[in-house]
């Protein structure tokens, strides 16, 4: 089923080790799954988990599971306790964020961390840095949460990123529908992180996905090396001196890896391959491949078809970048590097945006009815705790579309003229002088913000036809509830007359 001119390529590039390299697509895929720190400790939420986890070598959250297992289809899931990843998937958040992943501490920022995923669909990745932004933040190693900007160039994907965001209780990101040239019209150097997860031949994706055998070609590889160079330019231009850059494919094809990184550094002197640490089965970048292209003919021979840069020698610093093969570690294809901008980023660093910050409704319209937000200031007091909310408004600012309300990062750039599906946590919708709250608004809680709460085993019968959309029997004073499973939250519902009204949503509802 594997084309033939990529299996030429591979035997030539992997020599003694391609047998072994051919024999792994023999195996069954590696299945694995990532904890939410922001739904509690690590090791004591693996306790609960009724699965046989065993540690994915370079993600300290991430964890193999058996194939007996089916974490699909747990309540957890729904209630955003962990996120399902391919293992090799994890590697490049968990070198993006490295000084908080290895658990660094030091001075604490001057400077607000504003992070750009550009390319995030599904969410996986996105989910990832978030989670590990709320641990900095918790850790005192950041003056505040951040603010992570979550792009999707395309409109379907980018409505999966934006679920997937609400799903794991995520409040400080954006989710934005934009091309990257659209966005370099507005940034210019202003984050201090960048994910580049580029679009890429998947190559890596062979054993795990077949459809992309078929779509696969040599010419296909050099217009995806070609696309990439472009992302990678507009990456370039919006992150700031001193920053960090992660570029990161699911392919073997040296053309979009080796070759994608030499093509850069060669148009940005200012940026190097920075040194870092590979986990066990993790191997070098190889600069001797820099070249290839799709079919593993090198580009002097093959007239330039790739692009038309100079060739130059490869760079001795591109075995800092890290290849990951399906024969050597428990996961499929994956290629990383760390670039990092010359410079530093200076305290109190802002960057040019050119929108400026979102103002947010003004604070003598908050509780004006029909312009404000007193309709969720009526409920809160109901519903929420008291702390709770101080927090949340110490940290946000209140953003009001039509009937929609959320809690937007404070210092978030200004979302006029961008397509915005998730400008923040979303609160609810304020209805004909009431308010209903969210289904983000539920998984960003814990039991413990809440005035009523009502927790069930995840086990149990009455979790399970919550699920369904069913109501249940219950006691209690009547208002609303957040309904949690082994202490995690996983909807709202409504008590009254000795009932318990399912305000789960009716598109996430289990048949």
């Amino acid at each position: 089923m594997l084309p033939q001119e990529f299996l030429n390529r591979m035997e030539q590039m992997l020599g003694a080790e391609y047998p072994a390299f051919l024999e792994s697509y023999e195996k069954e895929k590696q299945q694995s799954l990532r904890i939410n720190p922001m739904k509690g400790e690590t090791e004591q939420i693996k306790k609960q988990l009724p699965f046989s986890l065993s540690p994915v070598p370079w993600e300290s959250h991430g964890f193999f599971y058996g194939r007996e297992d089916a974490p699909g289809r747990h309540p957890y899931h729904e209630a955003g306790v962990y996120y399902i990843q391919e293992p090799s998937a994890m590697a490049p958040v968990s070198y993006l964020m490295s000084d908080v992943c290895e658990g660094i501490s030091g001075e604490v920022h001057g400077y607000s961390e504003r992070i750009l995923d550009l390319c995030a669909a599904p969410g996986g990745k996105s989910t990832q840095i978030a989670g590990a932004m709320y641990e900095a933040y918790q850790k005192g190693n950041w003056q505040d949460r951040g603010i992570l900007i979550s792009n999707e160039i395309n409109p379907s994907r980018a409505k999966i990123l934006s679920e997937n965001i609400e799903r794991m209780g995520i409040s400080n990101a954006v989710v934005i529908n934009e091309t990257p040239w659209r966005l370099t019209e507005l940034f210019e150097n202003y984050f201090t992180r960048i994910l580049v997860d580029a679009p890429c031949s998947g190559e890596g994706m062979f054993r795990k996905n077949e459809e992309a055998c078929g779509e696969w070609s040599p010419e296909n590889v050099r217009l995806c090396a070609d696309r990439q160079d472009e992302i990678l330019d507009c990456a370039a231009s919006m992150l700031a001196p001193g920053g960090k850059l992660v570029y990161s494919t699911c392919t073997f094809a040296p053309a979009e890896n080796e070759g994608s990184v030499t093509r850069f550094l060669s148009r940005h002197p200012e940026f190097c391959v920075e040194q870092v640490t590979l986990a066990e089965g993790m191997s070098q970048g190889v600069p001797e491949w820099a070249y290839f292209d799709g079919a593993g003919q090198r580009e002097q021979e093959n007239q330039g078809a790739l692009c038309s840069y100079q060739l130059l020698e490869p760079a001795e610093e591109l075995r800092k970048t890290i290849r990951l093969f399906p024969h050597k570690i428990d996961g499929e294809g994956h290629y990383l590097a760390v670039l990092k901008r010359e410079g530093s980023i200076p305290c109190g660093y802002q960057g040019y945006y050119t929108n400026g910050i979102e103002k947010g409704i003004p604070e003598k319209e908050k509780r004006m009815p029909g312009k404000g937000c007193l309709e969720f200031y009526e409920f809160a007091k109901e519903a929420l705790k008291t702390d709770w909310l101080q927090k949340q408004e110490e940290e946000s600012l209140y953003l009001r579309f039509g009937e929609q309300l959320y809690f937007a990062p404070k210092e978030m750039p200004g979302v006029k003229g961008l397509k915005v599906l998730r400008p923040g946590l979303h609160l609810g919708t304020i209805k004909k002088n009431r308010f209903e709250p969210s289904h983000a608004l539920a998984l960003a809680l814990k039991p413990e913000d809440v005035v009523h709460n009502m927790n069930f085993p995840a086990e149990d019968s009455r979790i399970r036809n919550y699920l369904t959309g069913a109501t249940f029997p219950a006691e209690g004073e009547k208002g609303w509830y957040l309904i949690s499973a082994d202490g995690f939250s996983i909807g709202w519902g409504k008590l009254a007359g000795g009932v318990m009204k399912n305000h789960y949503p009716k598109g996430l509802r289990k048949c």
